[in-house]
């Protein structure tokens, strides 16, 4: 999870008056888009938000659990079905292909037709996927299953990111799209501790926990039925409205403010730091350089994910309690450069470096969504949550790509643990990255440019030359 304008145009933003309020009584001119929420918005006041919020986490929570199905049951299909690893990576790889190709046109049809529409859209698809993954047989269903669940995965996770920014306003954005993250987390968990409470199925063999994902599934696709329904029949009267121009915009999406590009940069980057190191290589880097057991390994990578189940909604509620969100991003990605140096430079517990990512993971996705919402103007934010999608998920293939080969270049492993400094290095200089481009999003959201992210629940006076 923008005003529409280019670098050049800068000069121009926050100097019309159709277009800028004054926020929150500092004097200073911000993005009439970003300062969406005045006496008049009824999605503060709306009973039905809570409602919205609790079916987006419902179908989030759905998505996430058959997005990760594959890793519970990867033993299983190598004994059982014969599968090769390669067979097995392709399965979860697949997913991210969708994604390159489709992200932005996705956003660009939230724009056009509405986030709840294309929720449904989305759940109806991915419900198709999970059964086709669920057949399985052969392994090139099973495959084009996975494939087609990928399109689903891509487009409902920036759906519900701007059905929500459409239902909640400012005040509450980072509480709602926290609490929307953390059970998102909470799907991932389950799926990850599902062979401890759904021992039986998994015991059966390699099939019936996919048809537990597909039962899963199957609710995330109700819950996207009613949110459509229910955003259909109630829809607060001050929210954004699909675009009623009958045409996409392709070339719009150069004339995002430059504050959307420096935040863009940030969910790239960080994305592809946090999750190829903490999902692909971190166990094993334990394992090898800090000599646990897998177990261990697993317990200790497992305290990041845990940590921001708990955390994050906190994080969100200080957020739209005491603003300074560019601020809370800065110091959140302060932390992923110095997990590294903790991590490869001391000899402290490993832990230590679970909690400075732990801190990190819950606080930057907490802020980083809803601040994206504050800076993108309602009307676009499909095609922008888009370009992000787009964007990280090349960024997620190609830091994976590159570590790996990093590593196999050094002769990582546990006879040569010292193989991983180069991988680790390229980690540490991707979060620099990411912290570059976040001081300049501080920089320029604590300027007259800014989008109000630094404010706290603003609610705009009226608008400058109003009466």
């Amino acid at each position: 999870m923008a005003s529409c304008e280019t670098p050049g145009d800068e000069k121009d933003y926050g100097t019309h008056s159709s277009d800028a309020v004054l926020a929150g009584g500092s004097g200073r001119l911000v993005s009439g888009t970003a300062a969406s929420t005045g006496a008049g918005d009824d999605r503060a006041t709306s009973p039905l938000r809570w409602g919205v919020l609790g079916l987006a986490a419902i179908a989030i929570f759905c998505s996430y659990y058959e997005s990760d199905a594959i890793g519970p049951i990867a033993d299983l299909l190598g004994r059982q079905r014969g599968f090769t690893q390669s067979q097995i990576g392709d399965l979860t790889a697949v997913i991210s292909l969708p994604n390159i190709l489709l992200a932005v046109f996705n956003g660009l049809l939230i724009d056009r037709y509405g986030p709840a529409r294309v929720t449904l859209w989305a759940a109806v698809i991915g419900f198709v996927g999970a059964v086709l993954t669920a057949i399985g047989t052969p392994y090139e269903l099973m495959w084009t299953g996975r494939l087609v669940f990928g399109v689903s995965e891509g487009a409902i996770f920036i759906s519900l990111v701007a059905g929500i920014a459409r239902w909640f306003a400012r005040s509450g954005i980072a509480l709602a799209m926290a609490i929307f993250l953390c059970l998102a987390r909470v799907g991932s968990f389950s799926l990850d501790t599902s062979p401890s409470w759904a021992r039986s199925l998994y015991d059966a063999g390699w099939q019936p926990p996919l048809w537990l994902a597909a039962a899963i599934t199957a609710a995330g696709l109700v819950a996207a039925v009613i949110f459509r329904l229910l955003d259909s029949a109630h829809a607060p009267p001050m929210s954004a409205r699909p675009v009623e121009s009958g045409q996409i915009n392709w070339r719009g999406i150069w004339t995002f403010d430059l504050s959307y590009w420096y935040i863009l940069g940030l969910h790239v980057l960080y994305a592809a730091v946090f999750f190829p190191f903490r999902q692909t290589y971190a166990i094993e880097y334990l394992q090898h350089v800090k000599g646990l057991t897998l177990q261990e390994a697993g317990n200790v990578n497992s305290g990041v994910f845990a940590a921001a189940v708990f955390a994050t909604p906190l994080f969100g509620l200080l957020a739209d309690r005491f603003g300074r969100r560019a601020m809370m991003l800065t110091v959140g990605t302060l932390l992923l450069p110095i997990t590294f140096i903790v991590l490869s430079l001391t000899n402290l517990t490993p832990w230590a470096s679970t909690v400075l990512m732990g801190v990190s993971f819950s606080l930057v996705p907490a802020i980083i969504w809803p601040a994206t919402t504050l800076i993108v103007e309602p009307r676009r934010l499909g095609t922008a949550l888009g370009v992000i999608t787009l964007l990280q998920n090349v960024g997620l293939w190609g830091s994976n790509r590159i570590a790996g080969w990093l590593a196999d270049k050094a002769g990582a492993g546990p006879a040569n643990p010292e193989g991983y400094a180069t991988m680790i290095w390229f980690f540490g200089l991707l979060s620099l990255a990411a912290l570059t481009s976040v001081l300049l999003l501080w920089q320029r959201e604590s300027g007259p440019k800014g989008h109000g992210l630094e404010i706290a629940r603003v609610s705009p006076a009226p608008r400058v030359g109003a009466a």
